[in-house]
C-alpha cells in the first residue's frame, strides 16, 4: 500500500506523491486519514508565496514543503509499547495532507498533539482541532473578563472561531467585521452580536456608538493582512487590548499609531508555537490539554463547525482546490480533503 502525501514543490506548484507505507516504529500509531482541513490563511500565504525575505516564512518554507496540520482519522496499527490505543480507535491530529499519518505516543499525559476523538464528534469536525488550540492561544493572552466588548477583524476560520470562544468566555458584545457577506453570516450564527460589512478602517463610528462611546476592550486582528494592524488599533479603548492572531507574511510594512502611546494600549502577538508542550507546577494548559479541551467543547455542542465546511476536494483535485483558495478566498470557509 502507498502513501499519498499532497507537497508543493515550488511557488504555485503541488504534486501527489505516492511512497512506500511502512509499519509503525515502536511507541508510535499508524493512522488512515479520513479528513483534513485547509488552514486557508498559512497554507495560501505558503502556496503563493506572499512573504518577504527573511521573514520567518521564508526560513520555514523550503521546497519540497508538506502543507497541512489539520486531520483526523482511524488508527490502523498500533508499534510496539503503546499502551491505550487500539485498531480502529479514531484520532484527530497535527498530522498534514496524507493519507496516513505517523503519530508518537508520548509518555507524559497532555503532551501529545493528537487525541481521541468523542464518540459524538465527527471526524470533519474533529480534524480542526488545530486551530482550536491556536485560537486558545490567542483568547488565553488577551485575559478577559466577563462582559467584554470584543472586536473581531477578519472572519476567516481563526476569526470564526475567536467569535465562539469569546461568547463562550460571557463577552457582553462580539462585534465582527469583515466585508464578506458570508463570513458576517457565519459569525452571526455562532454568536456575533453585531455584524459590520466593512473594513477596519471604517468601523471605528460603529464600534464607539455600539459600546456607548467606550471603544472595545479588546480587538483582534485575525487578518493576517499587514495594512489591518494599524487600523484595527483605534477599535480599542484606552488601555484596552489588541491581539494579532492572524500571522502575516509582511510584518516589516505593519505600523504603530498615535493610540498606543496616547491611550496606552497593551499588544498581544499570539501564535501556534507559544504555549509550553511540557505540563510543569505552575503550568495548566499544554498543546495536548488545549486540543483535548476543544474537542469537549464539540462533543457538548458549545463550539459548533458542522455548517462552516462550504468546500470538498479529493486529494487528486488538490490543484483545483489551491487555484480556487488563491481566486476565491471570500467563498471558502472550512475547505476540507477527503481521503476516504
Amino acid at each position: 500500500m502507498d502513501r499519498r502525501t499532497i507537497v508543493f514543490t515550488g511557488k504555485e506548484q503541488l504534486e501527489l506523491v505516492r511512497e512506500p507505507l511502512r509499519e509503525p516504529h515502536a511507541g508510535e500509531l499508524l493512522v488512515a486519514t479520513t479528513r483534513s482541513v485547509i488552514s486557508t490563511g498559512t497554507e495560501g500565504i505558503v502556496f503563493t508565496r506572499r512573504f518577504a525575505p527573511g521573514t520567518h516564512w521564508d526560513n520555514w518554507v523550503k521546497y519540497p514543503f508538506r502543507p497541512g496540520y489539520l486531520s483526523a482519522g482511524r488508527v490502523i496499527a498500533v508499534g510496539d509499547g503503546v499502551t491505550g490505543w487500539n485498531v480502529g480507535d479514531r484520532v484527530a491530529s497535527r498530522g498534514g495532507h496524507s493519507s496516513h499519518a505517523y503519530l508518537k505516543v508520548a509518555a507524559t499525559p497532555g503532551v501529545a498533539q493528537f487525541a481521541r476523538i468523542p464518540d459524538n464528534v465527527s471526524d470533519e469536525d474533529a480534524a480542526w482541532m488545530g486551530l482550536g488550540k491556536i485560537v486558545q492561544v490567542g483568547v488565553r493572552a488577551a485575559e478577559h473578563t466577563m462582559g467584554d466588548a470584543v472586536a473581531v477583524v477578519g472572519l476567516g476560520l481563526l476569526g470564526q472561531l475567536v467569535v465562539q470562544y469569546c461568547r463562550l468566555m460571557g463577552a457582553g458584545e462580539v462585534i465582527a467585521i469583515d466585508t464578506a457577506p458570508l463570513r458576517l453570516e457565519m459569525a452571526a450564527s455562532h454568536g456575533a452580536t453585531r455584524t459590520l460589512r466593512m473594513t477596519a478602517a471604517e468601523a471605528l463610528g460603529p464600534v464607539t456608538e455600539i459600546t456607548g462611546g467606550r471603544r472595545a476592550d479588546v480587538v483582534y486582528d485575525v487578518t493576517g493582512h499587514h495594512a489591518v494592524f494599524a487600523t484595527a488599533l483605534p477599535l480599542a479603548r484606552r488601555f484596552g487590548t489588541v491581539v494579532v492572531l492572524g500571522d502575516t507574511g509582511s510584518p516589516q510594512q505593519q505600523t504603530l499609531t498615535s493610540d498606543v502611546i496616547t491611550r496606552g494600549l497593551r499588544i498581544v502577538g499570539a501564535h501556534d508555537g507559544h504555549p509550553p508542550t511540557e505540563p510543569s507546577d505552575h503550568v495548566r494548559w499544554t498543546h495536548g490539554l488545549m486540543g483535548e479541551l476543544f474537542l469537549t467543547y464539540l462533543s457538548r455542542g458549545q463550539i459548533r463547525l458542522n455548517d462552516l465546511a462550504t468546500h470538498r476536494y479529493k486529494p487528486e483535485q488538490a490543484a483545483e482546490c489551491y487555484a480556487m483558495l488563491h481566486r476565491e478566498r471570500d467563498r471558502a470557509m472550512g475547505v476540507v480533503f477527503e481521503w476516504q
